[in-house]
């Protein structure tokens, strides 16, 4: 197995504000389990902004009960082998003129193939970005 650690930017997205116009940040490839490692969105606007994130992923839950599990197998409603679904990692968060903001400060975030990260601003063009990852092939 390779692990390559990448990172993609972005400079002034997303194109519109409408719904359903979120930008595609990173979609996982076939045959690869991606670890998010970190996310910086940039505020490039001239006033506050709100930012949204999100996980989409129509993967399949992976989650097995543990001899020390006595309540459920995983927390959530996507345990066992229940289709995963979107996920909302931030919504409508604000981010000050001229301030970035660190998603998923001090954590990792799973990805299997064709689960994707999307964004979406307030205003369109004013979100720039860095999305750092390591993909396992």
């Amino acid at each position: 197995m390779a692990n390559d650690f990448r990172v993609l930017t972005f400079a002034a997205e997303p194109a519109s504000t409408s719904g359903g116009s979120e930008y595609h940040v990173y979609t996982t490839p076939s045959s690869t389990t991606t670890i998010i490692v970190g996310l910086i969105l940039t505020n490039i606007n001239t006033s506050q902004v709100t930012a949204k994130v999100l996980l989409e992923s129509d993967t399949t839950g992976n989650a097995s009960a543990s001899s020390s599990q006595t309540n459920n197998v995983g927390a959530g409603t996507n345990s066992g082998n229940t289709p995963n679904t979107t996920a909302v990692l931030l919504n409508d968060v604000p981010i000050p003129v001229g301030s970035s903001l660190e998603v998923l400060s001090g954590g990792k975030l799973v990805l299997q193939p064709t689960d994707s990260i999307s964004i979406s601003c307030s205003v369109a063009d004013k979100l720039s970005g860095a999305l750092s990852i390591m993909e396992i092939t």
